[in-house]
């Protein structure tokens, strides 16, 4: 039975995943990755950093499955979205890579806006221009540092940077392309109308492809220094989120994948292309060929209940806090929680925003103060869902894949399931976007037809969370609407 090997630069770790084409995961390993703050807002790694542990991970893996390269039938890519790598015309990277998570660029983001026009920019591009996407890091990278821009021949994002390591091939997935501002999401193709107006040179831009499309194959250098066999292939692959939804399934509409990390990420698969007017949800392509994807993100959801257990009860377990929840009944009887602890992205782009927690009483105990936790994060992410439901996604059944740590808790599937309304299923899978790579690179080596095909033989749902009362939670619901807009005021003035 032949493997194929999921790879994931995430800002912390490079992973290999190795799994048989039953989808059993046969081996893992993940090399930890070091990150730089040279100077406030700024966020970067060494490129370099990222091959010496990928080919770490991947002899790792190999190891441990006691498999070697002719064993490995495909390889699929996954990473980190958004991260800045320039390389000159021989392929060497001129400086550290900008991160998703740098924040320097807010100045370029406004420029961006006023040149190409708020409206225009989100009906080409399908969203904003944000401070972690990858256009308005060239911008700033021209404006501060020229001479590094005078230099520069490619431009690539972390896991492409791996693939070009592997195969010698500068090319770039549609989903991962997504979010650089630069793409015509709708048409799959690079949007020369925002390239000509930002004034980036066309040819920078690696090749398009899906998914499942192999882009090359790997040379023999780099067969040497990992193990694999030279010649064999690897797919496009794609970002981390939509590789994760990959991972868990949700690859046709009405299957909607929900991550309940340290951040939140409601991914809503599309067959046709919609954007939100003002750019308040993500609209990106998938990683599916002809499909493409609204995505809601929550900058602080189990990290929410992370920093409420350290600062409040450090000296409790999750499992005795959420089992003093579990008594108080829905809405916690009027307290809220707003878990806007880093800022916000949706629906409220607002890096001021604050958390809060508003109507405490004498009668309030720790278990209220918890429920309400997990209630505010549940009423956050069902903003998400009505953002997308306004902005044309197909009503009717839907069916939410979960996953994350925050799942784990059953009190907290049953409140998502109740605040959203829908049922909700845990899945057999827990290696995230790893996962999901493997599965295209499944696809690209014939051994399923398309990325469903792949998805619904190797991965199973447990038992089902269903709404059981979602009008306790309609009024609460509605006063939690309120609060975000009431103390707007308030967050600028602190």
């Amino acid at each position: 039975m032949a493997y194929l090997l999921g790879l994931d630069i995430s800002t912390t770790g490079a992973k290999a995943l190795i799994i048989d084409e039953g989808g059993h995961v046969i081996a893992s390993h993940t090399t930890p990755q070091p990150i730089s703050t040279p100077k406030p807002l700024w966020s970067e790694q060494n490129p370099s950093d990222w091959w010496d542990g990928i080919v770490a991970a991947i002899r790792e893996a190999l190891k441990s499955a006691g498999a070697t390269g002719d064993d490995i039938a495909c390889i699929g890519l996954t990473g980190q979205m958004h991260g800045l790598v320039l390389l000159d015309e021989s392929g060497n990277v001129l400086r550290p890579a900008i991160l998703w998570n740098d924040q320097r660029t807010q100045a370029q983001c406004d420029q961006m806006t006023e040149t190409i026009g708020f409206e225009r920019l989100i009906q080409l591009t399908g969203n904003r221009a944000l401070t972690g996407f990858t256009a308005p890091k060239i911008l700033w990278v021209r404006e501060h540092e020229p001479e590094v821009y005078a230099r520069a021949s490619h431009m690539l994002l972390p896991k492409d940077y791996i693939r070009y390591k592997l195969t010698g091939e500068y090319a770039m997935d549609m989903a991962e392309a997504s979010g650089t501002s630069l793409l015509d999401v709708a048409n799959r193709r690079w949007s020369m109308e925002v390239v000509n107006a930002l004034d980036i040179p066309e040819s920078w831009l690696p090749r398009l492809v899906e998914g499942p499309e192999i882009t090359g194959v790997i040379h023999a250098e780099a067969a040497e220094l990992t193990g694999l066999k030279a010649g064999t292939p690897v797919v496009g692959g794609g970002g981390d989120q939509a590789a994760g939804a990959v991972g868990v399934g949700a690859v046709k509409a009405g299957i909607i994948g929900l991550v309940v990390g340290t951040s939140g990420v409601v991914f809503a698969p599309l067959e046709q292309y919609r954007f939100e007017p003002e750019g308040r949800l993500h609209a990106f392509c998938h990683s599916v060929p002809g499909m493409w994807h609204f995505m809601g993100v929550m900058l602080s959801a189990a990290g929410s209940l992370q920093w409420f257990r350290d600062t409040v009860a450090p000296d409790k377990s999750f499992d005795a806090l959420i089992e003093e929840a579990k008594s108080v009944p829905p809405g916690s009887e009027g307290l809220f929680f707003m878990p806007y602890l880093t800022g916000e992205r949706t629906p409220h782009p607002d890096p001021l925003a604050r958390g809060a927690f508003i109507g405490l009483t004498v009668r309030h105990t720790l278990g209220h103060m918890t429920r309400a936790v997990l209630e505010g994060v549940a009423f956050g992410l069902k903003d998400s869902f009505r953002l997308m439901e306004a902005a044309g996604l197909p009503a009717g059944q839907m069916q939410i894949r979960a996953s994350g740590g925050g799942v784990r808790s059953r009190l907290w599937q049953q409140i998502l399931a109740d605040v959203i309304g829908a049922p909700l299923v845990t899945t057999s899978t827990t290696e995230g976007a790893a996962y999901g790579a493997a599965l295209l690179a499944a696809v690209g080596a014939g051994i399923y037809p398309d990325v469903a095909s792949a998805c619904a033989a190797t991965i199973q749902t447990g038992e089902p969370a269903q709404p059981a009362q979602p009008e306790a939670y309609e009024r609460p619901y509605e006063i939690y609407q309120t609060l975000y807009p009431t103390l707007r005021e308030t967050f600028m003035r602190l």
